[in-house]
């Protein structure tokens, strides 16, 4: 599972992505746009733009679902929710939650940590120093595993800065959500 707003999905995404399906053997990956993050501090894109470019981004790996349930879903969104999901479609699969290192650092403030631990390895891609793993192992009952990834800086805010300033973006997202971001007139100044 690989949940992020994706506002816009890009080039690092689809490494992590990658990195996933080859260094854990996973036969499928599913990739969720966020409904009602409780977490985010700001207002995302329209549900439909993020996935939509979400199903652009990932077009090219066949083992990865693009699914709509937590856009679908009312009120908060909750990664608990999600895999508990799962678990009840897939019985018996081992379910991977897959985060960035920022995310594995305040991974005990997420909303029934516990009981995520309990459905899920946590797969973390890291991107800086390694606390964000050190902090997940520390915590009962975690199981985790390290992907090795290649540093990339690509960032969705570093993105969205870069186009309402009416900068380039082709070297950080797929040419497909380029295009969409285009045509959709996404994250300009009006």
């Amino acid at each position: 599972m690989f949940g992020g707003a994706f506002d816009p999905p890009h080039r690092a995404h689809v490494a992590l992505a990658e990195a996933a399906l080859g260094q854990l053997g996973l036969d499928r990956l599913y990739v969720f746009p966020t409904g009602d993050a409780w977490h985010k501090q700001r207002t995302l894109s329209p549900a439909e733009d993020r996935l939509a470019m979400a199903r652009e981004a990932f077009a090219e790996l066949p083992q990865v679902v693009v699914d709509d349930r937590e856009l679908r879903r009312s009120g908060p969104t909750y990664s608990v929710d999600t895999l508990r999901e799962l678990q009840a479609e897939h019985p018996g699969a081992a379910l991977v939650l897959l985060m960035g290192e920022d995310q594995a650092s305040g991974f005990e403030r997420w909303h029934a940590w516990p009981e995520i631990a309990r459905l899920a390895t946590l797969a973390v891609a890291g991107r800086g120093a390694g606390e964000g793993l050190a902090a997940l192992r520390a915590l009962p009952g975690v199981r985790v595993e390290s992907l090795q990834l290649p540093r990339m800086s690509e960032s969705a805010t570093e993105i969205r800065t870069r186009l309402a300033a009416g900068q380039d973006i082709s070297a950080l997202v797929d040419p497909r959500v380029a295009s969409y971001i285009a045509r959709h007139h996404l994250y300009t100044p009006t």
